[in-house]
Protein backbone atom coordinates (compact mmCIF):
# COMPACT_ATOMS: atom_id res chain seq x y z
CA UNK A 1 0.00 0.00 0.00
CA UNK A 2 1.45 3.34 -0.98
CA UNK A 3 0.71 6.77 0.35
CA UNK A 4 0.10 8.04 3.84
CA UNK A 5 -2.60 6.65 6.09
CA UNK A 6 -4.03 9.29 8.40
CA UNK A 7 -6.45 8.73 11.25
CA UNK A 8 -8.83 11.60 11.91
CA UNK A 9 -10.79 11.40 15.13
CA UNK A 10 -13.62 13.87 15.27
CA UNK A 11 -16.92 14.06 17.06
CA UNK A 12 -20.00 15.19 15.15
CA UNK A 13 -23.17 16.24 16.92
CA UNK A 14 -26.50 17.44 15.59
CA UNK A 15 -28.95 19.20 17.85
CA UNK A 16 -32.58 19.04 16.76
CA UNK A 17 -34.57 21.72 18.58
CA UNK A 18 -38.22 20.90 17.94
CA UNK A 19 -40.78 23.70 17.86
CA UNK A 20 -43.34 21.57 19.69
CA UNK A 21 -47.06 22.18 19.64
CA UNK A 22 -48.01 19.03 17.77
CA UNK A 23 -46.66 16.55 15.28
CA UNK A 24 -44.84 17.41 12.06
CA UNK A 25 -43.78 20.86 13.23
CA UNK A 26 -40.52 22.57 12.37
CA UNK A 27 -37.17 22.55 14.11
CA UNK A 28 -33.86 24.32 14.24
CA UNK A 29 -30.80 22.15 13.61
CA UNK A 30 -27.23 22.87 14.64
CA UNK A 31 -24.16 20.90 13.55
CA UNK A 32 -21.07 20.72 15.78
CA UNK A 33 -17.63 19.31 14.98
CA UNK A 34 -15.46 18.64 18.02
CA UNK A 35 -17.74 20.85 20.12
CA UNK A 36 -17.60 23.86 17.78
CA UNK A 37 -20.68 24.96 15.88
CA UNK A 38 -19.99 24.71 12.15
CA UNK A 39 -23.45 25.15 10.70
CA UNK A 40 -27.13 25.55 11.38
CA UNK A 41 -30.40 25.56 9.55
CA UNK A 42 -34.12 25.13 9.81
CA UNK A 43 -36.67 22.63 8.63
CA UNK A 44 -40.25 23.82 8.55
CA UNK A 45 -41.68 20.28 8.79
CA UNK A 46 -40.58 17.07 10.48
CA UNK A 47 -41.85 13.52 10.03
CA UNK A 48 -45.39 13.74 11.44
CA UNK A 49 -45.83 10.11 12.50
CA UNK A 50 -44.09 6.78 12.17
CA UNK A 51 -42.21 6.12 8.97
CA UNK A 52 -42.90 3.08 6.82
CA UNK A 53 -41.85 -0.34 8.07
CA UNK A 54 -39.19 -0.64 5.36
CA UNK A 55 -37.49 2.65 6.27
CA UNK A 56 -34.42 2.43 8.46
CA UNK A 57 -32.33 4.43 10.90
CA UNK A 58 -29.07 4.30 8.99
CA UNK A 59 -25.68 5.30 10.29
CA UNK A 60 -22.91 5.52 7.71
CA UNK A 61 -25.14 4.42 4.83
CA UNK A 62 -28.57 5.22 3.38
CA UNK A 63 -30.15 1.84 2.65
CA UNK A 64 -33.78 2.86 2.18
CA UNK A 65 -35.24 6.06 0.71
CA UNK A 66 -32.30 8.27 -0.27
CA UNK A 67 -31.95 11.66 1.35
CA UNK A 68 -30.37 12.88 -1.88
CA UNK A 69 -29.49 11.57 -5.33
CA UNK A 70 -26.09 13.30 -5.10
CA UNK A 71 -24.23 10.51 -3.28
CA UNK A 72 -20.71 9.81 -4.57
CA UNK A 73 -20.74 6.22 -3.22
CA UNK A 74 -23.38 3.47 -3.43
CA UNK A 75 -26.18 4.27 -0.96
CA UNK A 76 -24.09 7.18 0.30
CA UNK A 77 -21.88 4.67 2.10
CA UNK A 78 -19.31 6.34 4.38
CA UNK A 79 -15.94 4.76 3.61
CA UNK A 80 -14.22 5.71 6.86
CA UNK A 81 -14.63 4.18 10.31
CA UNK A 82 -17.31 5.19 12.81
CA UNK A 83 -16.12 4.50 16.35
CA UNK A 84 -19.07 5.68 18.40
CA UNK A 85 -22.73 6.63 17.98
CA UNK A 86 -24.82 8.16 20.73
CA UNK A 87 -28.44 9.24 20.46
CA UNK A 88 -29.91 11.32 23.29
CA UNK A 89 -33.67 11.76 23.38
CA UNK A 90 -35.21 14.48 25.48
CA UNK A 91 -31.93 15.56 27.02
CA UNK A 92 -30.95 19.19 26.67
CA UNK A 93 -27.68 19.31 28.57
CA UNK A 94 -25.80 21.46 26.03
CA UNK A 95 -22.87 19.05 26.20
CA UNK A 96 -21.35 18.86 22.76
CA UNK A 97 -18.61 16.41 23.63
CA UNK A 98 -18.71 12.91 25.07
CA UNK A 99 -16.39 12.73 28.05
CA UNK A 100 -13.49 10.38 27.29
CA UNK A 101 -13.91 8.62 30.63
CA UNK A 102 -17.59 7.94 29.85
CA UNK A 103 -16.64 6.49 26.47
CA UNK A 104 -14.00 4.23 28.02
CA UNK A 105 -16.44 3.10 30.72
CA UNK A 106 -19.05 2.07 28.14
CA UNK A 107 -16.47 0.27 25.99
CA UNK A 108 -15.10 -1.62 29.00
CA UNK A 109 -18.62 -2.69 30.01
CA UNK A 110 -19.15 -4.21 26.54
CA UNK A 111 -16.14 -6.55 26.91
Amino acid sequence: MSGEFRVCNHQLRVEFSYDGGGVGKGADLTLYVDGTEVGNGRTEHSVPYLTSLDETLDIGVDDASPVTEDYSTKNGRFTGKINWVQIDLGLDDHSHMIDVEQMISVRMAKQ
